[in-house]
């Protein structure tokens, strides 16, 4: 444990003898001794504070550390194996309580927000390794988070990934998993998608070839191409590219005749008119919810100048670890953790499906989301959520699927920019469903329903997505 010194908080006396400063020394002693007694792997890692980045960025003195670092040019291209890029990082929630503390939700149970940060920090340097020096690491994708297993306490957990499919260009599949190590389980599986940059143009890059050798290797490489294939066919049945078809039309009107027949605000003609609307139907402008927050220095992603090995570190080793990042041109980050967007958009996710169940969410997986823009510190991030879809669940209640909008704006507000869309499944113990009004809502409910479809249709998705709500750690 560590030893508090308090000969560093000064001792100031009144006439009478009374420590003004006892209060204040004592929050200070416990600031200091509930802080977690390993560091986690988001702990703050800046290699240059905040105000002189400032000004480095606004008043640059001499030449750009990245322009200097690839001046001859990025490095030939080396090929790889898979197990080159193999990382991990040990959570040791057994033997540390204040580290626990810093993972834990109000209601007890693991943070699974903290949980996908971390991963996203994980990813990245598994990215690095492969792609070696010279090269800007940012989160394109996150192609799917499922969730296996519900542990019932916290114990000891491992992080760990590598690098098991790449494009040929500058793109990278990055699989990651967190397994129980006492029990030997795995309780999540993800895959991430990265992307090598080019530090000065932000150009895409190559990125070292990926060396594929036993039939272990094949079989995770083939399943990457499949991944890869999968998110192509997605893609290609949205609704921006492809128009509702005559199923999908005629469950787009059936919906509308349902809605036209109960009373209130929506109804087309009369909203005194009509039935009462059952209390397990919502309608999904109803269900939205939204955050706004200013994007603060502190949770500005950090730049990468080391990656050094650290398969099986433990968390009092992390001191050596920098996470890669979208950098400015003179080597600093003005970017946002990608992580942090994970974290905020999934407990508002929680929250929205919370508020529109009236009942606590199990979440289940999160579906291909991607990263379209980087969000700067100091913009003002909006986040919205909305139930798109439900359905009934296998085991009961209602399985619902979240999507979460991302915009940034500048501090004047003078632009509105698109950063990212995510979506999330829960299943829910009290059944409802959603009921679109508008064109737009109908869009995109049917286009939820495409995508639960399709992931039914993906090989393992039975694997993936357990039926069953049991009592467990994980929120």
């Amino acid at each position: 444990m560590r030893q508090l010194n308090c000969s560093v908080l000064p001792r100031i006396t009144s006439p009478r003898g009374h420590s003004h400063l006892d209060g204040l020394r004592m929050v200070a002693a416990k600031r200091y001794i509930s802080a977690p007694a390993q560091p986690t792997l988001l702990s703050p890692k800046f290699t240059v504070p905040w105000l002189k980045a400032l000004a480095m960025r606004d008043h640059p003195t001499e030449p750009s550390p990245v322009a200097q670092e690839t001046k001859g040019g990025l490095p030939p291209l080396t090929p790889k194996r898979m197990t080159d890029s193999y990382s991990s990082y040990t959570l040791e929630f057994g033997k540390d309580e204040w580290l626990v503390d810093a993972y834990v939700n109000s209601t007890g149970q693991l943070r699974l927000g903290t949980i996908f940060m971390d991963l996203d920090a994980l990813a990245g340097v598994v990215a690095y390794k492969h792609a070696g020096e010279g090269q800007t690491i940012v989160t394109a994708a996150v192609d799917r988070i499922s969730l296996l297993y519900h542990p019932t306490s916290f114990c000891d957990m491992e992080l760990r990934g590598m690098v098991t499919w790449t494009s040929g260009r500058s793109s990278m599949e990055i699989s990651l998993e967190v397994v129980a190590l006492e029990e030997n389980k795995t309780i999540l599986t993800c895959q991430f998608t990265m992307v090598a940059l080019d530090p000065v143009t932000k150009k895409a890059t190559a990125v070292n070839p990926l060396i594929v050798e036993t039939a272990e290797e094949n079989r995770i490489f083939a399943r990457g191409e499949e991944r890869n294939r999968f998110k192509r066919a997605l893609a290609s049945t949205s609704l921006e590219k492809q128009a509702p078809n005559e199923e999908e039309s005629n469950l787009i009107h059936t919906m509308w005749r349902e809605s036209q027949r109960y009373k209130g605000k929506y109804h087309a003609s009369d909203p005194g008119s009509g039935v009462e609307m059952p209390e397990n139907i919502v309608y999904v402008a109803d269900t939205q919810i939204q955050t706004t927050q200013v994007m603060q220095p502190q949770v500005r992603a950090q730049k990468e100048q080391h990656c050094m090995q650290f398969e099986g570190l433990t968390a009092p080793d992390l001191s050596m670890l920098h996470v890669p990042t979208y950098l400015g041109s003179d080597g600093k980050s003005y970017m946002i953790f990608g992580g942090l967007l994970l974290r905020n958009s999934f407990e508002l996710a929680f929250c929205c499906a919370a508020a529109a169940s009236h009942s606590r969410p199990r979440f289940l997986s999160m579906s291909p989301s991607v990263f379209r823009e980087s969000v700067p510190v100091g913009g003002i991030l909006y986040l919205t959520a909305t139930v798109v879809y439900t359905e009934p669940a296998p085991a009961g209640g209602s399985r619902v699927q979240i999507r979460v909008d991302s915009k940034v704006r500048d501090v004047h507000h003078s632009s509105l920019r698109n950063t990212g869309t995510f979506t999330y499944t829960f299943d829910t113990e009290e059944e409802f469903k959603v009921l679109p009004k508008t064109y737009g809502e109908f869009v995109s409910y049917i286009d939820a329903r495409r995508k639960a479809e399709a992931e039914r249709s993906w090989a393992d998705t039975s694997d993936d997505v357990p039926d069953t709500l049991e009592a467990s750690v994980v929120e």
